[in-house]
């Protein structure tokens, strides 16, 4: 009998974002439970620069949800949830200290070029400029780490100019491209998890790693997400999914997270073949309980 070689666990991500609530220590806390915890191998944030994002009229609009604002306009919510690079820095020391992952998505080629001082393992891009084509250009040029990027709200045409670009840059390999479905939460019918199959079927051989980006709540779709191929989990993190801001809702508190990176390990141990057609655990059960007919027992016994 051929043997399959043992499955690795996914990589589990919490992404932190602006969960924090724009208090560094509460960020550090997440940290600290994240890694403890839930055992994940990575938390992540988010760097981005308003002004360079915003037009005038937006960045002075008030938040479609006024309840989960932070601030008199949109833009004043976005700055005040805002770290600047130093406390990035920080962050990032804090997690070093740990032995946990520090990871960030960018949003603007201010923020992507601050992040990039920091020499991290990866820098995610995210779904709402992931056709910022100047954006990663610069990053195929001049960032060595590996490159994350989801798919939500992304056309099968961007999503084939965002596969060019990379390759003419001769960075594939450095890609793990994330199922994703942009909403906050997502409903499971519109998840559609066989994206997945089809990330890994077209481009898995081309890429480092496909993932999953989920924004449902609950944990019953990650370990089916892995067995059709996403190496990659993130999930949203918060303390508590009561707190203010419009994230929380479709985010995991604590033991949510702790049971994604558990089950998701389980499912690796249980993804093998047998290697033998009696595993060892079954010999002492085989000789109490296995039926045998009579006679054979009797001819047996006789020397027959």
């Amino acid at each position: 009998m051929d043997k399959i070689k043992q499955a690795q666990p996914p990589v589990v991500i919490a992404e932190i974002g602006c969960n924090h609530k724009g208090d560094l220590g509460i960020a550090k806390e997440m940290i600290r439970i994240a890694k403890l915890f839930c055992n994940v191998e990575y938390v992540k944030f988010q760097k981005r620069n308003s002004r360079e994002l915003m037009t005038d009229e937006q960045y002075n609009s008030p938040h479609p949800v006024p309840y989960h604002s932070y601030g008199e306009t949109y833009g004043q919510h976005r700055e005040f949830l805002e770290f600047d690079i130093d406390q990035h820095a920080q962050l990032k020391e804090y997690c070093e200290g740990l032995g946990i992952g520090y990871s960030c998505s960018v949003w603007d080629m201010t923020s992507l070029k601050e992040i990039m001082e920091l020499n991290l393992d990866h820098i995610k891009i995210p779904s709402a400029i992931n056709t910022h084509w100047e954006l990663l250009e610069h990053m195929c040029r001049y960032y060595k780490g590996d490159i994350h990027i989801s798919l939500g709200m992304t056309t099968y045409e961007e999503q084939g100019k965002i596969i060019q670009l990379l390759q003419n840059h001769k960075r594939l390999q450095d890609v793990v491209l994330y199922h994703c479905t942009s909403g906050y939460p997502v409903p499971h019918r519109d998840i559609c998890l066989l994206g997945i199959r089809q990330l890994v079927e077209s481009l898995g051989e081309r890429v480092k790693a496909i993932g999953f980006s989920a924004h449902y709540t609950g944990i019953g779709l990650d370990g089916a997400a892995y067995v059709l191929g996403a190496q990659y989990i993130e999930r949203h993190f918060t303390l508590d999914r009561s707190w203010k801001g419009t994230d929380h809702a479709a985010s995991l508190e604590p033991d949510g997270l702790r049971r994604v990176r558990k089950d998701t390990i389980a499912i690796a141990e249980a993804l093998r073949n047998k290697d033998t057609d009696i595993l060892d655990i079954e010999l002492p059960q085989r000789k109490k309980l296995k039926w045998q007919p009579k006679e054979s027992v009797v001819m047996s016994a006789s020397g027959f």
